[in-house]
């Protein structure tokens, strides 16, 4: 074992330790932020207009703080990017991560002085408790790559801003610089294919022992060692075994990966977020992140069913349920109140408290009241998937309302093979069974013959490789929408299979 893997044994031990007290105290480490972050903006605009200076407790808090999305408060953070103080949270942002918007354009999402040392320390630990538990060390030796986006940042009334990954790679500790790739040039490369192809020349002859991004957009550089190499990538990476994930489920990608690699590798699952680090994967063996209480953020959690109603019912951490999608609502030290992050989650564990994330608030399926939410489509495509011994690129999921010919209407599902099915009727009715046996409303409506069973649409290949490029969104931090309540992203990707 080498003086730098014994260190990093070391350090790991020391972070769990630490860690513990507020994993064992996840309320009370919860009403300690929740004050921390009121008495530090008492004084701001917000905090005035909000009466912070009468808030005593969580009671006091939701009666004057209401629940807000971006749109909602944009007021608010406009103020603080044309350079007024002390808007949100004391002083000026040190950054905005500038993220898409759907109805706005471009957002920025605040990070301040105290909340950008949670982002690094988060995933820090995440790597440091993957060492502590498993006593596989022995990566840090080698090289390891981080697939983001470009750290050149732009300034607006002296605030620097840019992607959450650009910001982030400035912030790569001196230990970690010379194992970390792709070089600084290639990084700041705008364009994703050629991005990607840069980077399998930086690699290729490299020793990679650790590799990190969004699935889809690793599949693609996946992809590309294969072809250059004609060699699965476990063999041309021959100490690679462990790869760091977000913003996306693996599973229905597990699959792929295994394939192209030609081995299984450990990984580690984050949930992080402009707005925040909020969890990451603990243990290789439970299902689900560890929510982090103690970070900076207070969390509030609203049940999905409810939430479009006129008073939904916020509740706090104690009082959450496992097993029940919640829309998940933060407050934090860089200046979000009662803010509607957008992502849906369920609790798999209270002691300590672990989730999933389920999916989107505003991706979902009920044209006919089913409550299909992305979790589901993806476990029930897992399931299909490993029975017929398949493997898909993506896919997306959209109601067919209106079909031809007097059919019932059904959900079409739009995927995209990597290995398609031998029979693909079978296939179809063991991923609609599947949904049903989870979602009791689907059930019900197909067993009412008020819906027909799901129809599969075979995508050409690189369709939604194509569609992202289309929306300027190709590579980076962004995902494919798997879920739609209507049929405009679903048409968008017959139109491009077609051409």
């Amino acid at each position: 074992m080498s003086l730098k893997a014994f260190a990093a044994k070391i350090l790991a031990r020391s972070v769990h330790k630490k860690n513990r007290t507020w994993i064992e105290n996840p309320i009370q480490s919860q009403e300690k932020v929740l004050r921390d972050l009121i008495k530090s903006a008492k004084n701001t605009a917000f905090g005035k207009d909000h009466g912070f200076d009468q808030i005593e407790n969580y009671q006091d808090f939701k009666q004057r703080v209401p629940i807000r999305d971006y749109e909602e408060l944009k007021h608010y953070i406009e103020r603080a990017v044309k350079g007024e103080e002390s808007v949100l949270w004391p002083g000026s942002p040190h950054y905005f991560a500038k993220t898409s918007g759907t109805t706005s354009g471009a957002k920025y999402i605040p990070i301040t002085k105290e909340s950008m040392p949670f982002h690094i320390k988060a995933a820090k630990d995440a790597i440091l408790n993957y060492i502590h538990q498993t006593g596989n060390a022995e990566f840090v030796d080698g090289k390891m790559i981080f697939l983001q986006g470009s750290p050149i940042l732009q300034e607006k009334n002296g605030i620097k801003l840019g992607r959450l990954s650009g910001i982030v790679a400035h912030y790569v500790p001196s230990y970690l610089q010379k194992n970390r790739m792709p070089s600084w040039e290639t990084n700041c490369i705008e364009d994703w294919e050629t991005k990607v192809d840069a980077i399998v020349e930086e690699t290729v002859k490299e020793d990679m022992t650790v590799i990190s991004g969004i699935p889809s957009w690793v599949q693609m550089y996946f992809e590309r060692i294969k072809q250059k190499t004609s060699k699965e990538v476990g063999e041309v990476f021959k100490n690679f075994n462990l790869f760091i994930y977000g913003g996306v489920n693996f599973e229905p990608y597990r699959a792929k990966f295994e394939n192209l690699i030609g081995r299984s590798v450990d990984s580690i699952e984050l949930f992080p977020a402009s707005e925040g680090f909020f969890a990451y994967q603990d243990l290789q063996n439970e299902v689900g992140m560890l929510l982090l209480v103690d970070a900076g953020i207070y969390y509030e959690f609203v049940e999905a069913d409810q939430f479009f109603d006129d008073n939904p019912t916020r509740i706090s951490l104690e009082s959450v349920k496992l097993g029940v999608n919640y829309v998940m609502l933060i407050s934090t030290n860089a200046g979000l109140w009662g803010y509607n992050l957008g992502d849906t989650v369920v609790f798999t564990s209270i002691k300590p408290y672990r989730i999933i994330v389920s999916g989107r608030i505003k991706h979902f399926i009920s044209a006919f009241g089913e409550h299909v939410i992305a979790k589901e489509v993806e476990q029930a495509m897992k399931i299909a998937l490993e029975s017929c011994k398949a493997t898909v690129n993506e896919f997306s999921v959209a109601p067919q309302i209106t079909p031809p010919l007097d059919e019932l209407p059904y959900h079409q599902w739009l995927v995209e093979f990597e290995n398609q099915p031998k029979d693909l009727e079978s296939f179809a009715v063991l991923l609609d069974q599947a949904l049903q046996q989870q979602n009791s409303y689907y059930f019900d409506l197909i067993q009412g013959k008020v819906l027909q069973p799901l129809k599969i649409h075979c995508l050409a290949k690189d369709t939604f490789k194509k569609y992202m490029k289309s929306k300027g969104k190709l590579g980076g931090q962004n995902k494919v929408q798997r879920l739609a309540n209507d049929r405009a992203l679903a048409d968008e990707l017959l139109k491009i299979s077609n051409a």
